[in-house]
């Protein structure tokens, strides 16, 4: 699954280790889905939504 996570993340001038503080999740965690290697979990792709204010659809494409 393609995501937009990185260019948002930069965009906002997060680094992957704050941005997994706020997802509740490790670093490792945002790096392995950022490089598209992890397809997160339902309940963490709403949580990735409401980090951004963005609907999961503008985030992720299949």
């Amino acid at each position: 699954m393609k995501n937009r996570i990185q260019d948002l993340r930069q965009d906002r001038g997060w680094s992957q280790a704050e941005l997994a503080k706020s997802l509740e999740v490790s670093r490792q965690t945002v790096n392995a889905i950022e490089r598209g290697r992890y397809d997160p979990s339902l309940p963490l792709a709403f949580r990735i939504s409401q980090v951004f204010s963005l609907p999961i659809e503008e985030i992720f494409e299949p």
